[in-house]
């Protein structure tokens, strides 16, 4: 039995795996909240895991918190992925391994595994990444920008008379600066997005599937107008893959 592991900018998601493929619990934390409080309420009660493996985008205290909740809870220390050149048949395009996301390649491994490939992985949080992944696995490499509400926050934290009284709705043509710096937001991000897969479908020489996963994607999905479909928890997903395979 594995405890699954993914600690994302906004939110730690975890999932407990009983057999090779399932989840026998699974749940999400904000980092909003008092993480290890709401740790030691979700997992008190688990049956204790003889693994535990994690995903880190975060910094080493929150990985530090997590750590001593589960050392507290089942006496055991996570193991923490870091990015590998190769694993699980993808291919790191970055000369420097290390520096792509973990959570980039664990997509991918999980992208490659449900035979998605070739397929554009777009990871709609915080972030905005993009990755190209070939049918062979190769990882011909990707762009980060800001998320869209990431965008939105940005413009309002620069800007002296931008300051919207309310949350903006998606429109296609604004008539108020609510609805103006939500939708400008969040074009950009569909744009950028269709942009990468339409390229990308140039070097791959066919369509590639296109795949979107992360906390925003959802609100993004109907605003591109390439085929897309959604990817329920991909960095777990692709942690045990690579479990599965050592």
């Amino acid at each position: 039995m594995r405890l699954l592991l993914d600690l994302g900018n906004t939110r730690l998601k975890w999932a407990l795996q009983a057999q090779s493929d399932g989840w026998l619990a699974r749940g999400a934390v904000d980092w909003q909240e008092d993480p290890a409080a709401a740790l030691v309420s979700a997992w008190t009660g688990l049956p204790r895991p003889e693994q535990m493996i994690a995903a880190s985008v975060v910094d080493a205290a929150r990985e530090a918190q997590v750590a001593a909740v589960a050392e507290r809870l089942f006496a055991r220390a996570p193991t923490w992925l870091r990015t590998p050149a190769h694993a699980c048949g993808v291919r790191n395009a970055y000369a420097e391994p290390q520096r792509l996301g973990v959570d980039r390649f664990l997509a991918m491994v999980a992208a490659h595994a449900d035979g998605r490939a070739p397929c554009v992985l777009a990871g709609v949080g915080t972030a905005l990444t993009l990755d190209a992944l070939a049918a062979d696995g190769r990882h011909l490499g990707g762009l980060i920008a800001p998320g869209p509400r990431l965008m939105q926050q940005s413009l309002l934290d620069a800007t002296a008379r931008v300051r919207p009284e309310r949350p903006g709705e998606i429109v296609e043509l604004a008539d108020n600066t609510a609805d103006a710096v939500a939708s400008g937001c969040w074009q950009a991000a569909a744009a950028l997005v269709e942009r990468f897969a339409t390229r990308s479908a140039a070097r791959f020489g066919t369509t590639p599937a296109l795949i979107l996963g992360g906390g925003d994607a959802a609100p993004l999905l109907p605003l591109l107008s390439l085929p897309a479909g959604l990817s329920q928890d991909g960095v777990l997903r692709g942690l045990a893959v690579w479990a599965n395979a050592q």
